[in-house]
């Protein structure tokens, strides 16, 4: 069952960020975000509210808040980087980084033992999510800079995770999503004051339409119930299973491109795509 929540959560989000990308084309990035944490916050509040659960514990909501604060700081750099048109470094790095520090984490600090097939396809995975998000156009030398925004974004992204992790899980219900909602509100509201300042040409003239704000809303509301998800398999599975298989994400914006919207896939995206699969087998079977 864990398994199947992982791969849940790493469907819920692709489709967030297919919806959340098509959001960005008319509305700045930041603001994106910001109004798609405002859609998770409101479907995980109504989820709580709706779904009988036990109250929260303090230490859940910290480390739910806790895990916000790293999302809203991995946005940040992330889209940093991308305002700079870096994209071939940044979304790489901080997919392959956000993975592979809970997995060091997971086996040197919590203590976990994996079967060594499982091990193979935590390594597999790693490489395909590089190729996998990989954009084209890379042959240009990274800048320091760009390197800098995917690796923060990437610590931002493994902080979520680890701090997730470190929730009862068995018992927390969805408390700590709906806290890290509000924390990553607070800190994508600082860090597009402070990291990401959006210029005068980058806001739309007449605001933003009602179709972008409702895409971005879904946007965040799938990537609540993919944190939600991630949280619920972590009753049956390892830290470093849970986290490779939820951040297989990767793949489903590459699948909808190709299905429909037309695009032709590269060879490193097909070789990355191959062996995304044959690690989930791997991982799944183990």
């Amino acid at each position: 069952m864990g398994i199947a929540l992982a791969l849940l959560s790493a469907l819920s989000y692709g489709v967030s960020d297919v919806l959340g990308g098509l959001a960005a084309r008319r509305l700045s990035p930041a603001r994106v975000a910001l109004v798609g944490q405002v859609g998770g916050l409101c479907v995980t509040a109504a989820a709580v509210l709706l779904v009988p659960v036990a109250p929260p514990r303090m230490p859940d909501l910290a480390w739910g808040a806790a895990s916000g604060i790293g999302t809203g700081l991995g946005m940040a750099f992330l889209f940093r980087g991308l305002s700079r048109g870096e994209m071939s470094v940044v979304v790489p790095l901080s997919a392959v980084g956000g993975v592979a520090l809970p997995v060091l984490v997971g086996a040197a600090v919590l203590g976990e033992r994996l079967s060594w097939p499982t091990w193979i396809g935590v390594a597999i995975a790693l490489p395909a999510l590089w190729l996998i998000s990989r954009a084209p156009g890379g042959s240009v030398p990274p800048s320091r800079a760009s390197v800098v925004d995917g690796l923060a974004a990437s610590g931002g992204i493994a902080v979520q995770y680890l701090c997730l992790a470190q929730t009862a899980a068995a018992t927390a219900g969805l408390w700590p999503v709906l806290s890290g909602r509000v924390a990553a509100i607070a800190t994508v509201l600082v860090a597009s004051a402070t990291l990401v300042r959006e210029s005068a040409d980058d806001r739309p003239a007449a605001g933003a339409p009602p179709g972008v704000l409702a895409m971005s809303m879904g946007a965040g509301a799938l990537a609540a119930a993919a944190l939600g998800a991630y949280l619920f398999a972590l009753r049956t599975e390892f830290v470093t299973v849970a986290v490779v298989l939820s951040s297989l994400y990767p793949v489903v914006p590459v699948v909808v491109g190709l299905v429909f919207l037309g695009e032709r896939l590269g060879r490193t995206q097909a070789l990355g795509l191959a062996a995304a699969l044959g690690a989930t087998v791997l991982i799944a079977t183990s």
